[in-house]
């Protein structure tokens, strides 16, 4: 057999050529969040909090000031939150890196208090602005605009948070996040989301009329009206006929109304596998409390996604972002192998968990012996995105985890 290296690593394969993971998947996180415990502080905040683009050695980008600061940090509360759980709640430090990543969004993120969408979290910023400036705007994002779904990440994110600590001061955003968003919300349609995706947060002037990322609003809505703010009831419902009536069946289609989440791209019809895998895994979780068609709703979205957005490397198929990049990021590929997995256990589908497995076991080629991520695995070196990196990668290997904890020692 031919000698392949991925990431820095020699492939591993069995017998019948199937790529086996370089290590087990409980020592390679393990190293990989012991790495981040010894990030540098600055400003009050380890540097994967306020800034997104940096190398194996902490060492900031100096090309890249931009960041994404609500999925970043939101995907990073899920991760932190979950492995801290998944360790028994024995190391604080885990809990404690998710508090800095909550003060970052409370404190630092927020628009002015001023126009429709007032002091709500931003989906772009600039590294050294801190609080971001009234224009911090970056990556596609005009100076004045914010993602609404990237509120509804980080008002979910935060909501978790005041769950697992009690702090008032997440509850207080996560409300405030979810109350502007019912003020602007809108009736969707087979054309349009419930909210545009980016919008002008003077005046909501929007940009891009479908978000496809609109389950984190629901989750949101979901998590405050379980907390007895039945003020969301109306909202939610509208949302959710949205997603049932309009989305979920335009996967079984060209999938039009799952275009556009990733802050660095501005075409409208541009869609991508986030969107559906994350409203697959919301599904999943609730199954017949939320939906009696979870089952043919989850494979619909799936199905979509590996008609459109996954390919083959070293003999495993994984999953790309988007119609514009055809990369196997981490986010997304951990994100598609954590959803086949859930949906494997949920289905008692053994082939579908192989290929889940399979998936996982080629991001985790990613980190290194020193735990340091790469955020693809085709990256020269350790370090890039943070989000593909770290925080939007290991809450979907614990997702994993949960539906076959066997799959954390094995070989």
């Amino acid at each position: 057999m031919q000698h392949w290296t991925i990431a820095g690593h020699p492939a591993v394969f069995d017998a019948l050529g199937n790529l086996l993971p370089w290590t087990s998947w409980n020592a390679a996180l393990e190293r990989e969040m012991q790495f981040y415990q010894q990030c540098p502080v600055d400003h009050g905040y380890p540097r994967f909090v306020y800034a997104t683009f940096l190398d194996g050695e902490w060492n900031l980008d100096a090309h890249r000031t931009d960041t994404i600061p609500a999925t970043q940090n939101g995907t990073g509360i899920f991760s932190y939150l979950k492995y801290y759980e998944l360790r028994g709640g024995r190391d604080p430090r885990y809990l404690n890196t998710a508090c800095t990543m909550g003060d970052y969004l409370t404190r630092e993120t927020l628009t002015p208090p001023v126009g429709s969408y007032a002091s709500f979290t931003r989906s772009t910023g600039r590294r050294d602005q801190l609080p971001l400036s009234a224009d911090s705007g970056s990556q596609s994002d005009r100076p004045y605009e914010i993602q609404p779904d990237k509120g509804g990440i980080a008002g979910y994110a935060l909501w978790l948070l005041s769950e697992a600590t009690g702090e008032r001061r997440y509850l207080t955003q996560a409300l405030h996040n979810a109350r502007v968003l019912a003020a602007n919300q809108r009736e969707g349609d087979e054309s349009r989301s419930p909210w545009p995706f980016r919008v002008d947060y003077r005046n909501a002037e929007g940009r891009g009329p479908v978000s496809g990322n609109m389950t984190y609003i629901l989750r949101l809505y979901d998590a405050l009206l379980s907390s007895g703010y039945d003020e969301f009831a109306p909202a939610r419902a509208a949302l959710w006929r949205w997603i049932k009536r309009c989305q979920i069946p335009s996967a079984s289609a060209e999938g039009r109304l799952f275009a556009q989440f990733f802050e660095d791209h501005d075409t409208p019809t541009n869609r991508t596998a986030w969107a559906p895998l994350n409203l697959a895994r919301y599904l999943l979780e609730k199954r017949d409390l939320i939906d009696p068609e979870w089952r043919a709703d989850c494979g619909a979205l799936i199905e979509f996604v590996r008609r459109n957005f996954t390919h083959e490397e070293f003999g495993v198929t994984v999953c790309h972002e988007q119609d514009e990049d055809g990369q196997a990021w981490g986010g997304v590929n951990s994100t598609y192998g954590a959803v086949l997995a859930l949906f494997a256990r949920a289905t008692d589908a053994e082939a579908l968990a192989l290929q889940a497995r399979r998936a996982l076991d080629f991001t985790l080629y990613c980190i290194d012996e020193q735990g340091r991520p790469r955020d693809f695995s085709k990256n020269a070196a350790p370090g890039g995105w943070q989000e593909d990196a770290h925080t939007d990668v290991i809450h979907n290997y614990v997702d994993a985890l949960t539906a076959f904890p066997e799959w954390g020692e094995a070989r």
